[in-house]
């Protein structure tokens, strides 16, 4: 089954200023069916929240993980939800 599901990650390493948050943007268009955000955070990190058919979720989540990313990813922790909604599309904060 591919309920919709809302997935919050956070991305460690040199992530910011390095076009990370819009390649994120790009790939949830790409995989499509994801609305959301990317977010730089004050500690350096940034959040990603895709909401959607869990399959999609996945796929973003294992692309933040792979190492295809700009700059460099040292970790990401990701925690599952319910969908909350409000979102138009997949933002860049």
């Amino acid at each position: 089954m591919n309920e919709n599901v809302r997935l919050t990650a956070w991305v460690r390493g040199h992530v910011q200023e390095v076009g990370f948050r819009w390649f994120t943007r790009a790939n949830a268009l790409r995989i499509g069916d994801l609305i959301g955000f990317a977010s730089n955070l004050s500690d350096g990190r940034v959040q990603v929240v895709a909401e959607g058919p869990r399959m999609g979720c996945e796929q973003l989540l294992e692309w933040l993980r792979t190492g295809d990313t700009p700059g460099r990813v040292d970790g990401v922790t990701e925690i599952w939800d319910t969908p909350r909604g409000g979102y138009e599309g997949f933002e860049i904060r």
